[in-house]
């Protein structure tokens, strides 16, 4: 299950650095504290609560000051249903064009 994170991780920071760069108002990606400060301790989904875990998360800010960021969840210990599904939380402030297809804050 771990070589599946981190590849994920790196589609994921492809998507965010491209989606950025697209957009071309990507001021800066997140550092360390900022992220700290930013990405959620835990993910909610169907009634349960998942640690994030903040080493494999990556964010960026735009000029308006709009964040976009994304995190791996920690879903050791729950049923293998579970962890195929929920791998990852994607939480964006402005919209997001990605492969064609746009995405919306609350989406």
């Amino acid at each position: 299950m771990r070589h599946v994170r981190l590849p994920a991780l790196g589609v994921l920071a492809v998507v965010f650095l491209s989606a950025g760069w697209a957009q071309n108002a990507a001021q800066h990606l997140l550092n360390e504290d900022q992220l700290k400060k930013a990405v959620p301790a835990e993910f909610f989904f169907r009634g349960q609560k998942a640690a994030t875990q903040l080493r494999n998360s990556t964010g960026f800010q735009i000029a308006d000051g709009k964040l976009t960021m994304a995190s791996l969840v920690d879903t050791s210990g729950y049923s293998t249903a579970v962890q195929q599904k929920y791998q990852g939380l994607l939480i964006t402030e402005s919209k997001l064009n990605i492969g064609g297809a746009e995405v919306a804050p609350g989406q």
